[in-house]
């Protein structure tokens, strides 16, 4: 199995809308592509109190050709619509990941 990570530094401002958009619209978004099986959508409760609330969001995909289809084809925009609700509001990073 292929995990497409997402990890989000939220501000503690919009914390709360963040998080209902997120289980109401971006994930369901996300999952809607067809190119991914499940999702986990975590808050790390390991980090520093300095860094912010940090969130994690793994969508499990069958295999690369998957995650490259989301990626090629629907990335760009989900990306985008994040970017314009939240901007300036977040940091984030991505990282692909393999069952060891």
């Amino acid at each position: 199995m292929i995990y497409y990570n997402v990890t989000i530094i939220i501000d503690p401002e919009v914390e709360s809308d963040w998080v209902n958009w997120m289980k109401n619209v971006h994930i369901p978004d996300v999952l809607a592509t067809g190119c991914f099986l499940s999702h986990n959508f975590c808050r790390l409760l390991s980090v520093e109190p300095d860094q912010g609330l940090t969130y994690s969001i793994q969508y499990k995909c069958k295999d690369l050709d998957s995650y490259e289809l989301y990626k090629s084809v629907f990335a760009a925009a989900l990306q985008a619509d994040h970017q314009e609700r939240f901007r300036d509001r977040f940091i984030g990073f991505r990282s692909l990941m393999e069952d060891a």
